[in-house]
């Protein structure tokens, strides 16, 4: 029986019909005018005053020879931490061809996407880490070609250590270029880019609601909604690292979940009493308050079992679990997009560096989908052989199901296989 200490106010419908109709009107201007209305939407949004979207080798070596060592240090052990755990995701997908009966092979390979858009947000948060998470993940996957796109800031510039971190990362060739006309120019190679097979990024509603409408043209990494978090905590949890950790995720923005689901009711005002008096000095709490009050939860619950019921309903992006029974959580918890164990764990730890990936499924969707990784960008695909005998022993079977389907054109491609293949002598 869950009964809330903080429950979030009623949400109305989200209208997004102007967000759709502005997007699909400059998908069609793009994918009709191409470079020119790249370039006009550049101006007009980006304040892009440059004259070439591709930015140069010079222009890259310039930025890593002035980024403090300390930064590249640290950006260094982000990717190596990212890149082998995507290397061992990758190991982890097996090859195979197997003899399901005589005369028939079946096998299955595992085939990289051969070009990939990775778009880099760069807005309020320039989302550095964001780099290794899709460009690195993608060299690692072994995809042939990726084109890099990030918005120039003030007009001018992408943030220097974004464009540092494409480049390390990995990155073919980097572009100037932010929002829907970003992802619109990667599906339909404009201003100089190689059409891409997969996009991948965070960012806005513009952005998301481009990559839903190009979905088809282009594959996609996920359809990412605003960022979640959600704490599992018994009595044994301390009130004050669980406020700092809902307040840290929160800070995102001001549609940003932050739940807490606890077996205790005096954590769960406790808790809420810390996020008050955290608010008072949290850096970035005109945004993390909004949040808080408008989407912010303590749900109190009576036994564990009842916690994890509670949490795979809301099935959250980032799920944090603080209770003596961690061993037991892992095992039971389904819908969650990375789980992080023990209050030695944070949010943070993921979104930056510490070697899972950060692209995870919001507003649900780990109910049915994990997050990005290496296997993502690899498509794995089936093949079959047979020898004459298999294809004439299986071909009437084949036809009699064909027959029962009505596709009769069908079930004649099997009768011309039993035909073919009878043996000499009969």
């Amino acid at each position: 029986m869950r009964r809330y200490v903080k429950k979030a106010p009623p949400k109305a419908p989200r209208d997004l019909s102007r967000v759709e109709e502005t997007v699909r009107k400059m998908l069609a201007d793009i994918a009709t005018n191409r470079d020119e209305a790249v370039a006009r939407y550049a101006r007009e949004l980006d304040r892009w005053q440059g004259k070439e979207f591709r930015v140069s080798e010079d222009e890259i070596r310039k930025v890593a020879n002035n980024l403090p060592e300390s930064f590249k240090e640290d950006f260094a052990f982000c990717k190596q931490q990212v890149t082998d755990f995507a290397r061992r995701q990758r190991d982890s997908m097996q090859e195979f061809e197997v003899e399901t009966q005589d005369g028939i092979r079946l096998g299955q390979k595992h085939i990289p996407v051969e070009a990939v858009g990775c778009y880099i947000p760069g807005g309020k948060y320039p989302l550095v880490s964001a780099a290794i998470m899709s460009v690195g993940t993608a060299r690692v996957a072994g995809v042939g070609y990726i084109t890099a796109c990030a918005p120039p800031r003030d007009g001018v510039a992408i943030f220097p250590p974004t464009l540092y971190a494409l480049h390390a990362s990995g990155a073919d060739e980097i572009y100037a270029l932010g929002g829907v006309q970003a992802m619109a120019a990667m599906a339909h190679g404009c201003v100089g880019m190689r059409p891409v097979d997969m996009i991948t990024g965070p960012g806005n509603a513009f952005v998301a609601e481009a990559k839903r409408q190009l979905f088809g043209v282009v594959g996609l990494d996920l359809m990412a909604g605003p960022t979640e978090i959600l704490i599992i905590a018994d009595d044994s949890a301390d009130p004050a690292l669980i406020a700092t950790d809902l307040l840290g995720q929160a800070e995102h923005g001001p549609d940003s979940p932050a739940w807490l689901i606890t077996t205790s009711e005096a954590l769960g005002k406790a808790v809420l009493t810390e996020i008050e008096k955290q608010l008072k000095t949290l850096p970035t709490a005109e945004v993390a308050s909004l949040a808080w009050r408008d989407h912010g939860e303590i749900v109190v619950v009576d036994s564990d079992e009842e916690a994890v019921s509670v949490s795979d309903e809301y099935a959250p992006e980032h799920l944090e679990v603080m209770t003596k029974r961690l061993d037991f959580y892992l095992s039971k918890l389904r819908n969650y997009g990375s789980l992080f164990l023990g209050e030695e764990c944070t949010v943070a730890y993921g979104d930056k560096g510490v070697g899972t990936n950060h692209t995870l499924p919001t507003g649900r969707a780990a109910r049915y989908t994990g997050g990005l990784w290496a296997g993502k960008f690899i498509k794995t695909v089936t093949y079959q052989h047979l020898t004459p005998e298999a294809s004439r022993r299986i071909a009437p079977i084949m036809g009699r199901v064909c027959h029962v389907e009505g596709m009769l054109a069908h079930e004649i491609t099997a009768d011309v296989r039993y035909r073919r293949y009878a043996p000499k002598n009969a």
